[in-house]
């Protein structure tokens, strides 16, 4: 199959956007470290994140959004289908962001750049988040009445008593950065592959979804909150303009008469 120069130049990479791999990773890593300590400052504010728990129920229910108890019940028809959710709560949020990481420095540098700064934003919002408002899961609020699938049925990533985790912060449900990552992927690949296909993308943030809100980890409000941080980082941060590929400039237009022989110019004038 033909494909032409603009086509072929659409499927290499811009290796000019290409910033240094050591540079990356030594940013990747250390941003990485800052959120993991900046959740872990978060964390201890027990009686805060509880009482804040119970303003977003009530807030939920008067706000007429769904039960995050209907989505938990699909799941808990079937053990398998629990632990099937758990394990991708479990262990796809990271993979998947850093396999698009990965492929977008490969294939898409200048994607890349503008996919690694839209989450380096969304990620300190959420954390500033994170620290302003505590909040427990809606898997730890009595009133809501859910099961904690997690230590009911594994696997998790949580210890058992929330209020002395000392690897993970267990109140820091608002936003879901599960959903906000999963959407930036999303998103990042339908703009860096822009095929017919793009949209099924979104079915990793759906899936997402409904994994973070069944195994009662997160509230409604919770992928609410991160989608609207998600909505100021992408209008501030915009998508560079992709550079032309280089072409064969077209041939100048020279008047017709430049092209007459000498013997056709009329005598007199002069040229």
């Amino acid at each position: 199959m033909m494909h032409t120069r603009s086509e072929r130049a659409d499927r290499e990479p811009d290796t000019s956007a290409r910033p240094p791999l050591v540079r990356e990773l030594l940013l990747v890593v250390g941003l990485f470290l800052v959120y993991k300590l900046g959740r872990q400052a978060a964390n201890g504010r027990v009686e805060e994140a509880f009482r804040n728990a119970g303003h977003v129920w009530k807030f939920e229910r008067a706000a007429g959004l769904p039960d995050e108890g209907a989505v938990q019940g699909l799941l808990l028809h079937s053990h398998t289908l629990v632990q099937l959710a758990n394990t991708y709560y479990a262990t796809v949020h990271f993979p998947a962001t850093l396999a698009f990481l990965v492929w977008l420095y490969r294939r898409r540098p200048r994607h890349y750049v503008w996919s690694r700064r839209v989450l380096t934003a969304l990620t300190g919002a959420a954390l500033a988040l994170h620290l302003l408002f505590p909040l427990a899961p809606p898997r730890l609020l009595r009133a809501a009445g859910l099961v904690d699938t997690g230590q009911v049925y594994g696997p998790t990533v949580y210890g058992d008593s929330p209020a002395t985790d000392s690897t993970a912060n267990q109140f820091a449900a608002m936003p879901s950065l599960h959903f906000g990552w999963a959407l930036v992927v999303a998103v990042g690949l339908i703009v860096a592959t822009r095929s017919r296909w793009g949209l099924l993308w979104l079915l990793h943030p759906l899936l997402t979804l409904l994994v973070i809100v069944g195994t009662a980890n997160h509230y409604w409000l919770d992928s609410l909150a991160v989608s609207a941080l998600l909505a100021v980082a992408f209008a501030a941060l915009r998508l560079p303009r992709t550079p032309l590929p280089a072409h064969q400039p077209w041939p100048a237009v020279v008047p017709a008469r430049a092209y007459a022989p000498a013997a056709y110019a009329r005598p007199g004038v002069r040229r």
